[in-house]
């Protein structure tokens, strides 16, 4: 990075004594804190308007930085607004950090691919995976949250990205669907088809609907609340979605059908501490201490989290097909997230194969205790902290002898 991003006062925080001991309890370097300032803002270009790059550079007056190591990444100094500029409000520029760029990068995303994002909100990736599919395949979002999901719907409509974007309120730990290449030739779910067979199919999505099908999506909603199904709060125009019925787009299917029909890559950046992006440390200074003692050292939170991020890495590991692969990161930096969570899911799981990330070794991280794991840090990286490692489901013969055993 040039000298000239790096301002010369930095603030220092006044980090408690407790959290340098949680630092030093998982091997990390508390001066990651400490330059405040340091670490560039990243956004992403949206492809295609790289002819309005000397436009967009006399309205942030700076000259973007490219970064030479993930395609279409720029960096500023993180000072500059975005948010405010034409460029941000016409979708020609994201915020995305560049860590998580390279998280995405690393499923190697190809044109016609079906992706799951698992953990999707609030969105920068999952606009990055739907920039990278272009016009085939598609993106399916799930996440727990309905609000900041829905966010992620602003998002994609704004970049214009929705066309073949399905997204999902749903528990990612047991999410069961689908990518919607041959749905309706699975099963039904067993749900109450006489009630589904009155719902109608589904039309093109509109974010203003007439009021009968207003009262209906209501109560479809209480429905789904009842028998626990994903609630489909938007999907695009080739999303696979339109002229389908409940019926098929909820279609039940066997595990073994997932060897041949399930997602082509997976994405599982887990919830977690998040003690590796430092902007959210910082804010810890305006919000109290003592809730960083709650959200982030308390050990029965932390033991908490490390059974969901299991319990994600192994559904999403579930819903890919054979030879596919799923990249699983985090934005902590403490092993217990990381490392031992990718261990236990090795040992549990004999299909699943860690595998090296392709293009890796032109990247500014560092392996991790894992052969084949990366690590970014604020020193090493200049990017937010984050882990990433990289998976395939072994080939079909493979999977096959694993559910027939």
């Amino acid at each position: 990075m040039d000298e000239e991003l790096v301002p010369a006062s930095v603030s220092k925080l006044p980090l408690p004594e407790a959290f340098l001991d949680f630092l030093n309890q998982n091997g990390l370097d508390p001066s990651i804190y400490i330059a405040s300032l340091s670490t560039p803002r990243y956004i992403r270009l949206k492809p295609g308007c790289e002819t309005q790059l000397a436009e967009i550079e006399a309205e942030i007056e700076f000259k973007l930085k490219e970064l030479c190591w993930l395609p279409h990444f720029y960096y500023l100094p993180p000072d500059i607004r975005i948010a405010s500029t034409k460029a941000y409000r016409d979708g020609k520029i994201y915020g995305i950090d560049a860590a998580s760029g390279a998280a995405v990068s690393a499923l190697n995303i190809s044109s016609g691919d079906h992706v799951l994002d698992l953990c999707a909100a609030p969105g920068a990736k999952l606009c990055m995976i739907l920039d990278l599919l272009g016009s085939s395949g598609s993106a399916t979002g799930v996440d727990i949250a309905r609000h900041r999901l829905a966010a992620s719907r602003t998002l994609v409509q704004k970049y214009s990205l929705g066309d073949r974007c399905r997204l999902f309120v749903a528990d990612g730990t047991t999410f069961s669907l689908m990518p919607l290449r041959l749905q309706s030739s699975f099963k039904s779910s067993g749900n109450n088809t006489e009630v589904e067979e009155k719902i109608e199919i589904y039309n093109e999505w509109t974010p203003r609907r007439p009021w009968k099908e207003r009262k209906r999506m209501a109560k479809a909603r209480e429905m789904v609340s009842e028998i626990k199904d994903p609630e489909l709060i938007f999907y695009g125009r080739h999303s696979g979605v339109v002229g389908l019925s409940k019926h098929d787009v909820y279609g039940h299917f066997e595990d073994i059908d997932v060897l041949q029909f399930g997602y082509d890559k997976v994405l599982v950046d887990a919830e977690c501490t998040h003690d590796g992006s430092v902007k959210h440390i910082q804010k810890f200074e305006q919000w109290g201490w003592t809730t960083l003692s709650r959200r982030v050292l308390d050990a029965d939170r932390t033991d908490d989290l490390t059974v969901l991020q299991l319990k994600l890495l192994t559904n999403g590991f579930r819903l890919l097909k054979a030879g596919g692969c799923l990249v699983y990161s985090t934005c902590s930096l403490t092993v217990a997230q990381n490392e031992d969570v990718v261990e236990k899911f090795l040992s549990q799981q004999p299909t699943a194969e860690l595998v090296e990330i392709e293009g890796a070794e032109k990247w500014p991280c560092r392996q991790a205790r894992i052969p084949m794991t990366l690590r970014f840090d604020p020193q090493t990286s200049s990017t937010s902290g984050l882990f990433v490692a990289k998976f395939t489901k072994l080939s079909a013969s493979s999977s096959l002898h694993y559910f027939s055993s």
